[in-house]
């Protein structure tokens, strides 16, 4: 079980999860669903919307001397506890209708993320950890199973999972990640958070993006350090600060941040 500390409020993080499953739900697929474009000409679907507004109204009332960080509002509140809260991670995948999507929803204290939830409800998947309490997966707090990262200890035995090779390319580390993938057994682009909850579970060893947001990868952190696993920007440094994320079982962590060294 997680600290006492953390207790409450990832038990909030999943009430909150909860509502925002039931709204995207209700929207995936929908035939009058609205989708319009971001000023980096990504798309916001009404979904996004309308569950990081849910998410923001519960923690004013809950938690209402929190900071929260969203990817579709603007920063509200101050202090040393902050939510980050990604209301469709996946969102492209979304409009079109598959169904590798989720909420992602973490507290940070101090800069540290001590809570994380991910919920994937088209893929019936949840997944969640608070600091020194483990990371679980399954449908409910009181019936998860104890995520645990691989053994492997060799890139030649790895298996990779990545989003895109373009952005890799675009970020001028396109021929080294091209190296890992040929010294890795196995890539696949399982993409988004799916690739780093895979991390978690032990069924992948590596995953890495170049380009990510806070929002993208705060509630992943928590989940693949607790599962036993690292998770660092592209240079080795320690937190969802970016820039990009690598995310391994811990064992191949510096031979992945050095083969994809500038």
């Amino acid at each position: 079980m997680p600290e006492q500390t953390y207790l409450d409020d990832l038990r909030l993080a999943h009430m909150m999860a909860d509502n925002a499953d039931s709204l995207a739900m209700s929207r995936f697929k929908a035939l009058d669903l609205k989708v319009d474009a971001k000023p980096d000409l990504t798309p916001v679907s009404d979904a996004d919307v309308a569950i990081e507004d849910a998410i923001r109204r519960t923690l004013k009332t809950a938690r209402p001397r929190d900071a929260v960080h969203g990817e579709e509002r603007e920063d509200t509140g101050w202090g040393p506890r902050r939510w980050v809260i990604d209301p469709i991670d996946g969102t492209k995948n979304f409009v079109r209708g598959v169904p590798v999507w989720a909420t992602l929803i973490a507290l940070m204290v101090e800069n540290q993320v001590v809570v994380g939830v991910v919920s994937a409800p088209a893929l019936s998947r949840r997944w969640w950890a608070s600091a020194g309490g483990g990371a679980f997966s399954g449908k409910t707090l009181l019936q998860g199973n104890p995520c645990r990262v691989s053994a492997v200890s060799s890139t030649d035995d790895a298996s990779l999972s990545y989003s895109s090779v373009h952005g890799w390319v675009d970020s001028g580390r396109g021929q080294q990640f091209v190296d890992l993938m040929r010294t890795c057994w196995r890539s696949r682009a399982y993409g988004d958070f799916w690739s780093y909850m895979l991390v978690a579970e032990g069924a992948v060893d590596v995953a890495t993006e170049p380009e990510l947001a806070l929002h993208d990868m705060a509630a992943l952190d928590v989940i693949v350090r607790e599962a036993g696993g690292r998770f660092t920007n592209l240079d080795g440094v320690d937190g969802p600060g970016g820039p990009g994320a690598i995310a391994t079982n811990g064992l191949l962590h510096d031979a992945v941040v050095q083969q994809l060294a500038e």
